[in-house]
């Protein structure tokens, strides 16, 4: 039987990150599309993952533009990797853009920034229309990536905060997220990026890189697909 429980990254795993440059090359082949229906102006939020911030969503904001969507900035700054603190300031940041749109938002989470999008929806889903992970690592927070070391520098205690990431699970998610995930993940265990047990998952495998998932022109025609299929359900 395959074992589907997250674990620990090992070094190793982070040579799988050159696979990066299979993702360059979709770009600059530029992979042919069927075209889809425009969307309306829905608003769609970009959030980076740990130790970026909004620089590094450009690419994945300007195809949500090109579709149709108001594509919006987190915000935030950089993403430090304080979950409970920018838990709080995401959420003040959603109740101002839902405020100004008159609508809920559609979030769009990469790496850690897809934790904090879910973990959003879990607190305010009339803020949350949508979620879409990113390789995001929402089973036992940063014990199952490659950022494991840094967080024990930090003085962070892993097991306690994997602890606090099931705890929270106890809230039952009321939006829709769809997981975008891939074994050649060489920053967060793939295992630890999907959720089989909610009802309303969406799990969608990728041949990609950690890293490249915010250019992936496969990873964004997939993004596209699922917030459009939001548009009409």
């Amino acid at each position: 039987m395959a074992n589907n429980s997250p674990m620990a990254i090992p070094p190793s795993h982070l040579l799988r990150e050159l696979a990066t440059f299979k993702s360059v090359a979709r770009i600059a082949v530029g992979r042919r599309r069927e075209p889809m229906a425009m969307a309306s102006g829905e608003p769609v939020m970009a959030l980076p993952g740990f130790g970026f911030g909004d620089v590094a969503m450009t690419a994945l904001r300007r195809q949500l533009r090109k579709a149709g969507f108001t594509a919006l900035k987190w915000g935030l700054g950089t993403n430090t990797g304080d979950v409970p603190a920018l838990l709080l300031q995401l959420i003040d940041q959603l109740e101002r853009a839902a405020s100004l749109h008159e609508q809920p938002l559609r979030l769009v989470g990469w790496s850690l920034g897809g934790y904090l999008a879910r973990e959003a929806a879990r607190e305010r889903p009339d803020l949350v229309q949508q979620v879409i992970t990113l390789g995001s690592p929402i089973k036992g927070g940063p014990k199952y990536t490659a950022a494991a070391s840094a967080y024990k520098l930090l003085g962070w205690d892993l097991d306690a905060i994997e602890a606090k990431v099931i705890e929270r699970e106890s809230v039952s998610l009321q939006t829709p997220v769809t997981y975008i995930w891939s074994k050649g993940d060489g920053v967060v265990d793939w295992r630890a990026t999907q959720d089989t047990d909610d009802a309303m998952a969406t799990n969608i495998e990728v041949d990609c890189s950690h890293m490249a998932m915010v250019i992936d022109p496969m990873v964004s025609h997939i993004v596209l697909a699922q917030l459009r299929r939001s548009l009409i359900n």
